[in-house]
């Protein structure tokens, strides 16, 4: 399982997943050697078991490797890392052509040919290099932000078996050419076919061909023809409807035989959109052959095949043995009728083509030898040779057809150049971005004063306010004078209100603000308050508004600072000094005893409970003793020896009272 963050060979680390293929998966990765960002393809695990599938996909892939055009996605690596097979390719931050195509319907039709010019541009540089593409469809095509367009997996869809085209068959067969729907061989020319497609449905908004399945779609690029795309589009000049039709051909020989000759004429119908010069060749035409209608087993068995897909996004294999052979029998039965008659006109367009040859050489002789000196005709030729030598101005009305130009008449003075239209130019689109907009439009201008320039804005992180951070056309476009430039100008970063994350745990702080887009810096400092691990505060503050992919500073608590302190020596200290000195220290005066002493006098201290100079805990109690002076001397009572001696005391006698009366009075 391919997760974020994961690292393969060591060197890629896993990003995010960018999209899946039919028999791959690509991710976003960071290259570590060289500080890069990259995409990866990963092979998907049921292709990666087939030992020759995996040979021949590395094989393809390496030789792909090589290739270093502005309009291929470069190919950087080629590796296995436990049991993972993967490319490593040039990261394009931009659109494919077929999200393109949907969300703008159908394409304007200078942009779609300056998009297929740069397309087949990618397929010149491949093909000089012997490397066919086998492929080209939308998906497989992607338009960068700065406008430049690219084309993605040359060379490696030949490592597709046929097992794995069956798998995504439905996404790649409506751009197949016939032979290879077949399973015939395919050369550079399949590749103008699919890019003729392609075009088609720029223009078109939708494929040539439609089916239910992908058996179907492909016995209609082998058997049918399309619509031809100005009846869906009656914008699309005649030049273009007819490049079209020639790369669309069902026959290889009478398509364009090199990407070369397309952009030729690509770029002539930029300059001469209505020009009748698209030529399509008759050579290989089968005449007065019948149509052989297909036997209804034939299409029994089609649609068996048909209804066995699971979904209708059509899983079903055209590769399927017994479809397969039909079709290839339906196809040679086709290209093998009448092959003496075709023989026969072969050899009649030869002697046709000698015969003209020697006709024009007979009128060029006699008009450019004979007449030369007499100034009759010499220029007309002339002229006519100048164009097709490199000139880009449109031909006047005297040099229309080439008939006109070969008829004898009477020298009359020259008529004045016809002006040269607005847009009939091609020019290089210069780079603009990041200037700003007046440097940008005066770039621009030097270059032509028709382009029509627009802006539009939107927040970017890498240029600051009011530069040019996108274009399009990119730079080194060749686009007409007068095309549409747009430049989209930065407003800076998008900013976003600071969320607070006070009294969070750190990794929910960590989580939270990284899905805000926001980088993290973490700070521990002591708090007496906050928890340990756990936010004290941010820098900025809550609430700020802060550009996205800023750094966010977090400050994380370690809990109570602890310290140390030396701890006084108090000891012969009055107390009150000694109170003082602990304090002073940043300790606390603990419990305060009194003893008697000899040795201190009253009211110092005699000991203390810590040791003087040990290292304690800022905030400890430190105890001491206070002396009160010597003890005082306790005098002792006498000693009693002998008892006192006690006199009896005297008895007393009572006489009575004489006369009675009962009261006595003492005797004597």
């Amino acid at each position: 399982m391919i997760k974020a963050g994961m690292y393969i060979s060591d060197r890629y680390e896993i990003i995010d997943k960018v999209g899946s293929g039919g028999m791959a998966d690509v991710y976003k990765a960071l290259c570590h050697r060289l500080n890069r960002y990259v995409a990866i393809k990963i092979l998907k695990p049921e292709y990666s078991t087939d030992a020759g599938f995996v040979q021949k996909f590395r094989a393809e892939a390496q030789s792909v490797a090589g290739l270093s055009h502005p309009n291929i996605v470069s190919v950087y690596d080629v590796g296995e890392d436990d049991g993972l097979y993967y490319i490593v390719m040039e990261l394009v931050e931009g659109i494919t052509l077929k999200r393109f195509i949907e969300k703008r319907k159908k394409l304007d039709v200078k942009e779609a040919v300056g998009i297929a010019i740069q397309i087949a541009m990618g397929m010149e540089a491949a093909h000089t290099h012997h490397i066919i593409h086998r492929d080209i469809k939308p998906q497989n095509i992607i338009i960068s932000r700065e406008g430049k367009v690219k084309v993605a997996d040359f060379g490696i869809a030949k490592a597709a078996t046929s097992n794995t085209i069956s798998q995504n068959a439905i996404g790649s067969v409506h751009y197949l050419s016939p032979e290879q729907a077949r399973g015939g061989y395919s050369d550079e020319r399949s590749d103008i076919y699919s890019l003729g497609v392609t075009l088609y449905e720029m223009l078109s908004g939708q494929v040539p061909f439609a089916g239910d399945n992908s058996v179907s779609v492909a016995l209609l690029h082998i058997q049918s023809e399309a619509i031809p795309v100005r009846e869906l589009n009656p914008e699309v000049p005649l030049s273009v409807d007819k490049i079209i039709q020639k790369c669309m051909q069902k026959k290889p020989e009478r398509r364009y035989q090199t990407a070369a000759e397309l952009i030729v004429d690509l770029k002539r119908s930029v300059i001469n959109p209505e020009g009748d010069y698209v030529s399509i060749s008759s050579n290989a035409m089968v005449t007065n052959s019948p149509t052989r209608s297909i036997t209804e087993e034939e299409l029994n068995t089609i649609k068996s095949a048909a209804s066995a897909a699971k979904t209708p996004a059509t899983r079903i294999s055209y590769s399927d043995r017994k479809i397969k052979k039909k079709v290839k029998r339906e196809t040679e039965e086709l290209d093998t009728m009448d092959s003496g008659l075709e023989k026969v006109l072969t050899v009649v367009s030869v002697l046709a083509a000698i015969a003209l040859l020697v006709l024009i050489f007979y009128l060029a002789w006699n008009l450019f030898v004979k007449d030369n000196g007499e100034g009759s005709n010499g220029g007309i030729l002339s002229g006519l040779f100048n164009e097709n030598n490199g000139s880009s101005t449109t031909p006047t009305p005297d040099q229309a057809t080439p008939t006109e130009g070969l008829i004898k008449v009477p020298a009359t003075p020259s008529p004045s150049p016809s002006p040269v239209p607005i847009g009939s130019e091609l020019v290089d689109v210069p780079r603009v971005i990041g200037l700003t907009r007046d440097d940008a439009e005066e770039a621009l201008k030097l270059k032509s004063p028709y382009f029509q320039i627009t802006y539009v804005e939107e927040f970017n992180d890498e240029y600051a306010k009011d530069l040019i951070c996108a274009q399009y056309p990119g730079e080194h476009s060749m686009v007409p004078e007068d095309k549409v430039i747009q430049l989209t100008i930065s407003v800076g970063p998008e900013m976003k209100e600071l969320l607070d994350v006070k009294g969070r745990d750190s990794y929910s702080a960590k989580t939270l603000l990284e899905n805000n887009d926001y980088k993290t810096e973490f700070i521990e400092e002591y708090d007496d308050v906050v928890e340990v691990g756990f936010v004290i505060r941010t820098e900025p503050d809550a609430g700020e508004m802060l550009p996205k992919g800023e750094t966010v500073r977090v400050y994380i608590s370690r809990g109570r600072e602890i310290k140390y302190v030396e701890c006084p020596d108090v000891e012969g200290r009055k107390q009150a000094r000694a109170e003082k000195m602990i304090t002073a220290a940043n300790l606390v005066v603990g419990e305060i005893r009194e003893e008697y002493s000899d040795s201190f006098d009253k009211g110092l201290v005699i000991r203390q409970d810590v040791a003087a100079g040990s290292q304690v805990e800022e905030g400890s109690t430190v105890g001491f003793v206070v002396s009160l002076g010597p003890e005082p001397v306790v005098t002792q009572p006498p000693v009693i020896t002998q008892e006192p001696v006690i006199t009896q005391e005297p008895t007393l006698t009572y006489t009575p009272w004489p006369g009675g009366g009962g009261n006595d009075v003492p005797a004597g």
